[in-house]
């Protein structure tokens, strides 16, 4: 069993649709009953999902569920960036997930990206220690990193500048999240870092998701899921188990402070690996 302290958080994207939204609330409601404490709700690339994240966790947070908005600069300035958050601030919201986000297709030059090391300092200039400030870390490098050790550079920017706790990029393979705590120790680095798990909903879209974000499906898990393409139900149960058993691995480590789940605004796939876990 998990250690009294252990973490339990699920992270949300905004729906495009009123049924979308309604599906969300039912996610939420499900999602609840073990417990998390805080829900995360994303921010689209450039802010492109800026209005409707902010209504969503100022409504959840209203509603007297804990949700952090995710946040980055993107196209906004600091004026509107300092506005959202005296909105967030107003209406209970205590903690932040602060990103560098990602740009936009189609806006072209990368080079007015806003780095997330510099909005963790804005908001702690602005709003001293209110905010709990959650960050990304990325196990199996940044996919735009030029190498580990200046991933992990801008990792420690990240916390110097005031960062609290880290929220990984997913993974399969363990190794890759403990080797990654270790250098993060070695390099004077001790924030609670919380592996991000997800489960396996729809290969495709996975295999297209983590080309893009850098993260490995490792050969023997793509063959084996590739091996299902024609028996759904199969692919469900193994998926499940191996998530599952992901999940076990990392709790079985004392140095492991909770779990962060991307529920793809999906309820049964993450209750029933909670309730393997013996979480529920």
């Amino acid at each position: 069993m998990p250690k009294n302290n252990f973490r339990l958080s699920f992270e949300f994207f905004p729906p495009r649709t009123d049924a979308g939204k309604e599906k969300l609330v039912r996610t939420r409601d499900v999602l609840a009953t073990f417990k998390p404490e805080f829900f995360s709700m994303t921010y689209g690339a450039g802010g492109s999902t800026r209005d409707a994240t902010l209504q969503l966790v100022v409504d959840f947070n209203q509603a007297g569920i804990s949700t952090a908005p995710h946040l980055s600069f993107g196209s906004d300035n600091e004026d509107a960036i300092k506005a959202m958050l005296d909105q967030y601030k107003a209406s209970g919201v205590n903690r932040i997930v602060a990103l560098r986000g990602d740009v936009p297709s189609g806006s072209g030059s990368k080079s007015d990206i806003v780095y997330a090391s510099e909005l963790v300092r804005f908001i702690r200039k602005h709003y001293g220690e209110h905010f709990h400030i959650e960050v990304a870390a990325y196990p199996e490098i940044h996919p735009e990193a030029r190498s580990y050790q200046d991933d992990l550079f801008y990792f420690g920017r990240k916390v110097e500048a005031g960062a609290n706790s880290a929220i990984t990029q997913y993974f399969y393979n363990p190794d890759a999240y403990y080797y990654f705590v270790d250098q993060c120790h070695g390099h004077g680095i001790d924030i609670p870092i919380y592996p991000g798990i997800m489960p396996i909903l729809n290969v495709d879209n996975l295999k297209r998701f983590s080309a893009n974000c850098g993260a490995e499906i490792p050969r023997w898990l793509v063959k084996r899921l590739d091996s299902y393409a024609n028996d759904p139900d199969s692919l469900r149960v193994f998926s499940e188990d191996v998530v599952t058993e992901l999940c076990e691995t990392l709790m079985q480590d004392d140095g492991v402070p909770g779990l962060h789940f991307y529920t793809m605004n999906q309820a049964e796939p993450v209750a029933r690996i909670i309730q393997n876990l013996g979480l529920d």
